[in-house]
């Protein structure tokens, strides 16, 4: 059974402790590789090693670092097909989503991020001719990047590319869930002659190895995506030490449905924002809000689609709602089902633990569920459940649905369906989230801002927002007289 391998200045190494964590399967609920249980001394190496690298790689011209991304993204782009697969096996989804957004995404990442480097550019200030004044924006150091479940090399590209690119060094630890890209992508960059010690991935549980990184003096800077509770707990050590820090936390996303809707676009639209990735998208639209015009046509409609999606093993191309991530993700999954029963909801469709015959009888799968008649504020409605459940309701105007859509302690993403552009923009400008999309969802421009706020997080990703994350400015003022 494969043992995956830390990668630690330019090698791949065992974990000090010669201990190992289970790996499973989701979609056969069995294990089928080992990960490294590593701890502080792994992470004190990589720490180490990623120090000793900055010096040389801050000063590295943008061309020759660019060159190094876009040599990695080029490799991911021939690897897809292995990639994907490996990323269907390890996180439960569906082969075709991994194939068309997942890797080639992070490929994107790399590629974005390695030329947009040569292209970021500072200001200048002119005061008269008495002194100009220029900014320079110089790489923060070794960088702590902390990434997720549920898109794996997705998103553990989207921290690690802009890193690199702005210049700083890399520790970073992929989720003990779904470690397997990471490894793969250890091997992506020794194939690509990365130098010693610029990327280092360190593999384990977020208690030992997260910790780790997140207190260590030589770390100024952490990027984290994850939940809100983890998010705290990471703020409340980094925030005293003042390293900057990157957020990216919960979701509780309102989908805002109004009468005068391209109807058909918006459907098939929301089928997608409901259920992909089996709802385990931080983006995901878990709170539908639909104008009574049409509310009982959309309940219809919907219930139907959703009872057509083809629920099964991720590596069949017919699967569209493949395992979610682990079994105590599913019971936690299946609880908050139970939860919107006792609170006076009424399940639609789904509702269930899904078998799937013959050798993924044990896997975790669960039914795209659908579930109506509950109050806005109560705890279905408010917390994140993560995973194929959506909640419908009726709505009869503009104020009534931006209160239910504020309503909560997230506000990451939102849409809204209208083909009234002035509603569209009112709405926009009024729904509290960072990220709003009008007729449309989870299109991405790579030169955007992406964050939320309140809970849902702290700083923007994406675009040169993200260099300037990694960098730090430098005011120089040159008398001239």
């Amino acid at each position: 059974m494969l043992k995956l391998k830390n990668y630690i200045n330019g090698e791949l190494l065992e974990p000090q402790s010669k201990q190992y964590i289970d790996n499973y399967d989701p979609s056969r609920g069995v294990v089928y590789s080992h990960i490294p249980d590593s701890d502080e001394r792994d992470a004190e190496t990589a720490i180490a090693a990623a120090k000793a690298a900055f010096p040389a790689w801050s000063v590295l011209p943008k061309d020759k670092r660019s060159a190094y991304l876009v040599k990695i993204a080029a490799i991911i782009e021939e690897q897809l097909h292995e990639l994907a697969v490996a990323e269907s096996l390890d996180n439960g989804k569906p082969l075709h989503l991994a194939k068309t957004v997942d890797i080639p995404r992070a490929a994107a990442n790399f590629h974005f991020y390695g030329t947009g480097i040569l292209h970021y550019a500072a200001h200048a200030h002119s005061m008269e001719d008495t002194a100009i004044n220029y900014t320079l924006r110089q790489p923060v150091g070794v960088a702590g990047c902390i990434s997720p479940w549920n898109l794996p090399l997705y998103l553990f590209s989207w921290k690690i590319a802009p890193a690199l690119a702005a210049g700083c060094t890399v520790v970073a630890k992929p989720s003990e869930i779904t470690p397997m890209t990471a490894y793969l992508l250890s091997e992506i960059c020794i194939k690509a002659g990365l130098p010693k010690g610029v990327l280092n991935i360190v593999h384990g549980y977020g208690h030992k190895v997260g910790n780790a990184i997140v207190g260590h003096t030589d770390v100024p800077l952490i990027s984290f995506t994850g939940g809100t509770k983890t998010g705290a707990g990471i703020a409340s050590v980094a925030a005293p030490m003042f390293k900057k820090l990157s957020l990216e936390l919960g979701g509780k996303n309102p989908n805002i449905i109004f009468a005068d809707c391209d109807y058909e676009k918006m459907l098939s639209t929301t089928m997608l924002s409901s259920f992909a990735n089996q709802g385990q998208i931080c983006l995901c639209g878990s709170r539908i809000f639909i104008e009574r015009p049409i509310y009982e046509k959309f309940k219809a409609d919907f219930v139907a689609k959703t009872q057509k999606l083809t629920i099964g093993a991720p590596l069949d191309e017919k699967t569209k709602i493949g395992a979610v991530v682990s079994k105590p993700h599913m019971e936690k999954i299946l609880s908050y089902i139970e939860l919107a029963k006792e609170e006076g909801g009424t399940v639609l469709c789904g509702g269930s633990r899904q078998t799937v015959s013959g050798e993924f009888e044990n896997g975790y799968y669960v039914q795209p569920t659908i579930i109506e008649g509950l109050a806005y504020d109560c705890r279905t409605n408010q917390e994140e459940i993560f995973g194929p459940v959506v909640t419908i309701m009726p709505f009869d105007t503009e104020e009534e649905v931006m209160l239910y859509a504020n309503s909560t302690q997230y506000g990451l993403a939102s849409t809204v369906w209208t083909q009234d552009i002035t509603k569209a923009n009112r709405v926009a400008i009024n729904l509290h989230t960072g990220i709003v999309w009008v007729n449309c969802w989870l299109l991405r421009d790579l030169r955007t801002p992406f964050g939320g706020v309140k809970s849902s997080g702290v700083g923007r990703e994406g675009g040169f927002e993200a260099l300037d994350f990694f960098t730090e400015p430098k005011n120089v003022c040159v008398k001239l007289k």
